[in-house]
């Protein structure tokens, strides 16, 4: 989650409340988030295209 909320540059605590209001492509394993560096970098593409 660090790495991902550094990715786009946002609180960690900003992440794990919109994560999925935002589509963010995490998968829950357990109780964590987790989520492949190809998949998160192409739905900031997405974002930026839209």
């Amino acid at each position: 989650m660090d790495e991902v909320a550094d990715y786009l540059g946002v609180p960690k605590s900003r992440v794990y409340d919109n994560w999925r209001s935002w589509g963010l492509p995490f998968l829950r394993i357990g109780q964590q988030l987790r989520c492949e560096p190809r998949a998160l970098y192409e739905w900031v593409t997405e974002q930026r295209a839209a």
